[in-house]
């Protein structure tokens, strides 16, 4: 999937795919301008919006393998975020914590089961209580399995719940996170500045921010409290109250348009910062 963006120089309309890093570097086809477009996005953003684009467009299966891996990312995101406040909270040293962080994350980085036990237990420890939403079947594993392991074709309807039920578990731990979430993303600024730092002579940063379903929780003017963790989509142990097909609806229809124009490029991309 690709992204429109202008090129800095000529301000011609530039489509560029996206890439793991969210650092793209891009040379334009018209005046031949090199520059590199930071998007300020974190991969379980990117593969949230992949698959609504993707359940817009009418591809229910691939939906599903974009919406689950999105949520695997999402537990990655909320363990780094936990483990930087942590260290925030002590007034240890940043640098070290993520240098220590990233070590550790590479032992469990191919393994998902190991990946949810860390999550698990940054869960209890950061909300003093049991993660109540890892069961089965509040995660919507044994539908995940069908599509994705065993060919399952979705009717578009399963696919709407199920992503109604991972929404509304990231919006949930979100808004939990609250403040906690600023860590994750200065994490990303510092990588950003890493490599802006490294960038040759010649080549222009761009910093851009794209619309997508959780722009407003990141970039909102309000953050969330802790306090306000206790919502309509707090749910028991057996996860009944966890898909909540209404407040994905009403952030689809919200969203999904702004979504689905910047993919097909029927507007200007924002016009991007001077360097």
């Amino acid at each position: 999937m690709d992204f429109p963006t202008s090129c800095p120089a000529c301000r011609r309309e530039v489509r560029v795919e996206f890439d793991d890093s969210a650092v793209h570097e891009v040379t334009c086809p018209a005046c031949g301008a090199r520059f590199v477009v930071f998007v300020r996005k974190h991969k379980f953003e990117v593969l949230f919006d992949l698959g609504t684009r993707a359940l817009l467009d009418g591809y229910a299966r691939e939906a599903v393998a974009s919406f689950a891996a999105a949520l695997e990312r999402f537990f990655e995101f909320y363990v780094r975020a936990y483990a930087l406040e942590r260290a925030a909270d002590s007034e240890g040293d940043f640098e070290a914590a993520l240098a220590g962080l990233e070590g550790t994350w590479r032992h469990v980085a191919s393994q998902s089961e190991r990946q949810l036990g860390m999550l698990a237990l940054a869960y209890l420890l950061r909300e003093g209580r049991a993660p109540d939403f890892l069961a089965p079947q509040a995660l919507g594993a044994d539908f995940r399995n069908r599509v994705i392991h065993r060919g399952y074709l979705p009717r578009r309807e399963e696919v709407e719940a199920y992503a109604a039920r991972v929404f509304a578990l990231m919006d949930r731990l979100l808004t939990e996170l609250g403040e906690g979430a600023a860590h994750a993303e200065l994490a990303q600024e510092q990588t950003f500045a890493a490599r802006l730092a490294a960038l040759p002579d010649g080549v222009t940063a761009v910093f851009e921010e794209h619309p997508g379903m959780f722009r407003a929780r990141r970039f909102g003017t309000v953050r969330p409290e802790k306090t306000l963790a206790a919502s309509s989509t707090d749910l028991p142990a057996d996860g009944r109250t966890l898909n909540d097909a209404q407040t994905f609806a009403r952030a689809l229809a919200e969203r999904g348009p702004g979504l689905d124009v910047f993919r097909r490029g029927l507007r200007s991309a924002p016009t991007p910062p001077q360097p």
